[in-house]
Order: C-alpha cells, then structure tokens, then sequence
C-alpha cells in the first residue's frame, strides 16, 4: 500500500477550510470581528487552508497516479526468488 501522506493531510485542511470559509460567511459583518480590526479572519484563514489542503490533495493524488501507472524497475542482475 503507497499511501502518500498528503492525501489526507488535504483532506483534513480542505474540510477545515471549508468550515471556516462557510462560518465566515455566515458571520459577516458581526461584532466579533470588532476586535480583529473587521478583517473576516475565519473567512481568510479558511480560503488559506482551504487552498492549502486542495494543493496536498492534488499533489498526492497525483502521485498515487504516477505510481500506479509506473511499473517497479526489474534488476537483471539479481537472480528470481520465490516461485
């Protein structure tokens, strides 16, 4: 089993970005942002995250495919175990 560890380190940051992003938008313009200035921090952090984690995902998938479609190199050299 190759599992490469940034599928679902993706995962997990995509799933909290979009968590962030939706209470973001859902919370605009409320009084909690009065002390953050009324920068939307959670609709940012999770656009951050949120690219973050699609990145990893498409850099680990994109790697499982390469390795599946990749045959493992044969040495000649080395004589046949097994059957």
């Amino acid at each position: 089993m190759n599992l490469d560890l940034r599928t679902p380190m993706g995962l997990m940051f995509s799933i909290t970005g979009a968590i962030l992003v939706i209470w973001g938008l859902k919370t605009n313009g409320d009084a909690i942002y009065a002390r953050s200035l009324g920068i939307n921090a959670n609709l940012w952090w999770g656009i951050v995250l949120l690219i973050f984690g699609l990145t990893m995902f498409i850099l680990g998938e994109r790697r499982q495919h390469k390795l599946e479609e990749e045959p493992p190199p044969v040495d000649e050299t080395e004589p046949r175990r097994g059957h």
